[in-house]
């Protein structure tokens, strides 16, 4: 059965955007270790490119953990294969004329459209998007649990 309404954002992304709906944060949220997973090595070469280039960052976030091995690489295997699909419409153009004479678009424009839906909702359970993004306040300082000590940082240490 389908859960209805909208996916939970993990806590730690909202811890990170500084909690804007000002609910109960979830402290029974299982919190894995935040090490980055090893690259699996069946992934395509540019998807372990994409790995390399995308994990050190989520992991100094805290929000690739040793569990999402396998969302993380459904993401980088898209790109992987999106990019691959726009490389290709590069070199060779969007349409095609056929045998019969008709313009025909190439399968590799719908191809590219469906791995780019896919990794825009990896995307957005890693905090990804350029919306997400711009709500999180990735101060190296105030990466801290305690927002009092995070409400002091920000006020220069001054007490209101």
């Amino acid at each position: 059965m389908a859960e209805r309404g909208r996916k939970p954002k993990p806590t730690v992304l909202k811890k990170l955007e500084g909690n804007p709906g000002k609910r109960e944060l979830n402290f029974f949220e299982p919190q894995p270790e935040k090490i980055a997973p090893k690259c699996p090595t069946w992934l395509e070469p540019e998807a372990k490119k994409e790995w390399k280039r995308s994990s050190k960052e989520l992991e100094t976030l805290g929000i690739l953990t040793q569990v999402d091995m396998a969302a993380f690489a459904g993401y980088c295997q898209a790109y992987a294969r999106w990019k691959e699909a726009e490389e290709f419409i590069t070199k060779h153009g969007t349409i095609v004329k056929t045998p019969s004479g008709y313009w025909q678009q190439v399968p590799q424009v719908s191809i590219a459209q469906s791995y780019l839906k896919i990794m825009n909702r990896f995307c957005e359970q890693f905090g990804l998007t350029p919306s997400s993004r711009s709500r999180i306040i990735a101060d190296k300082n105030s990466q801290g649990d305690d927002p009092m000590e995070f409400l002091l940082q920000k006020s220069g240490g001054k007490h209101v």
